[in-house]
Parts: structure tokens; sequence; C-alpha cells
């Protein structure tokens, strides 16, 4: 990624060089059908002919991650970011069943859906990347089994919606009056709802209370009513399924990172 300024600092861009074609396509596609769809995204504005490099909107400096900061330190928010996480939870609903409508998810990268492969990829890295990198004895074959149940109460719910994958604060941007902007949206794919909200409300570095979180949950779940019927119970129950899949992909994640 790279900032580019023109001459008199009246113009300012973010240029991307990419390593994979079928990733970059991905994001050019879904950045236009998002605007399309009145989301607030990086408008891309020229792309090379190998797709390969493109040039998109800058939206300036100013991460959730950081406008938050002070709360993430302290575990006490402020009114105003509290307002901005308020805010957030209402444009994740937005963006998972309004930004699904006509949209093509054979353009996904690098999948269309986060189907029973996606998620046996998850708990793998969970397994190989922190329980055996970190040496702590488990029985193999009932943690298969468990992994087995696990994955078939996920997949037994509504997967129909537009599914963000990495949605945290560090993807999303403020600007223009502190309007929430999305970014790194290249992994989306169709999944579930609670999926997103989970990996939000857990996010070992937003610092959450468990009563913060129990309430940005219920102003989530009333904004998707907006848009859609859920059955608030079963919702909530499948929730927490997918918070344990959350974690565990991240303790995956950071257990190898933590290691190499």
């Amino acid at each position: 990624y790279y900032r580019l300024v023109s001459e008199d600092g009246g113009t300012s861009l973010i240029g991307v060089q990419g390593t994979s074609r079928d990733e970059n396509h991905a994001f050019i596609y879904m950045a236009a059908h998002f605007l399309d769809q009145g989301l607030n995204v990086p408008r891309v504005v020229a792309v090379s002919d190998d797709e390969m490099c493109y040039l998109q909107e800058d939206l300036g400096n100013t991460l959730l991650f950081d406008y938050i900061a002070e709360g993430r330190k302290t575990g006490v928010f402020s009114a105003s970011e509290k307002d901005m996480l308020r805010k957030t939870v209402r444009g994740l609903a937005q963006f998972q069943v309004v930004a699904a409508k006509g949209f093509d998810f054979k353009q996904c990268y690098p999948q269309p859906e986060f189907n029973l492969r996606s998620i046996q990829w998850d708990l793998n890295y969970f397994k190989y990347y922190f329980l055996k990198l970190a040496d702590i004895p488990f029985n193999e074959q009932e943690l298969e089994n468990d992994f087995e149940v696990l994955e078939n109460y996920l997949l037994n719910c509504n997967c129909d919606f537009l599914l963000y994958r990495d949605f945290q604060s560090r993807n999303i941007m403020l600007k223009d009056n502190y309007e929430i902007f999305f970014i790194d949206f290249q992994g989306a794919r169709k999944g579930a709802l609670q999926y997103d909200i989970a990996s939000l409300l857990y996010d070992a570095k937003a610092n959450l209370s468990p009563q913060a979180r129990e309430k940005l949950l219920a102003i989530y779940i009333e904004e998707v009513k907006k848009y859609i019927d859920i059955n608030e119970e079963d919702f909530i129950a499948h929730f927490y399924a997918y918070v344990y899949i959350r974690i565990m992909q991240a303790m995956g994640s950071y257990g190898y990172r933590g290691y190499f």
C-alpha cells in the first residue's frame, strides 16, 4: 500500500500493488458492488490491465481501533467511543443483509462461502498451531468428535448472508464527521450473520467488558430485525458457538505468530 499525493497536495490516493490477481479482482468487484448498495467503502478509481495494481480513495488516518484507544486501554469507554461502537454494529447489519442483495458470490476469494471446509480449516489451525505448538496435552479422537459436533451446529443456521470474515476495529475507518467506512473486505463470502459480530465483540484487543458486549449485541440484533425476521433465542445460541470458533481461529493464528 502506498499513499500517493499530488505535488500541490490537493489529491491523495492509495496505491495498491497486489500479489494475487484473484484477491485484487475480488476487492475491485466488491468495492463497486458495495458502493452501488450505498455502503461506505473506498472508491476504486483506476485499475491496471492485469489487475495487479489499482488506485483507491484515500480515507485518511483514523481507524476505529485508534479512536477507541483510551477505552481499550482502561476498559472504560467514553460516550463518544460507545457511540462509535454502536454505529459500527449497526453498519455491520446493513453490510451483511443489504449488500448481499445481487451479490455474485462467485467473485469471492479464496472461496464463495464459509462452509464445512472453512470451519475445518479454522479448527485445524487451532489444533496444529496452538495446541500442538504449545505442547498442550489432549485426546485427539475426542477433540475431533467435539469438532464434528461444533461443525454441524455452526452450519445449522441461516448461512445465506454476506460474511465480512475479518470484521474488527482495525478494518473500520472514520472519515467525514466520523462516518464509518469499511476496508479490507476482500475476504468476504456467503455465511452466517453471527460470525462477524462475534469477531468484533470478542476481539481481544478491543477489550470490551461482558456488559458492553451484551449491549452491543442487543443493538446489533435490533438493527438486523429492521431488514429480516430472526428468532432471537436461536440467533444468540448460535452466536456463542461462533464466538468459540472465532476465538479458536485467533488462538491458532496468533499462537503460530507467537512462536515463529
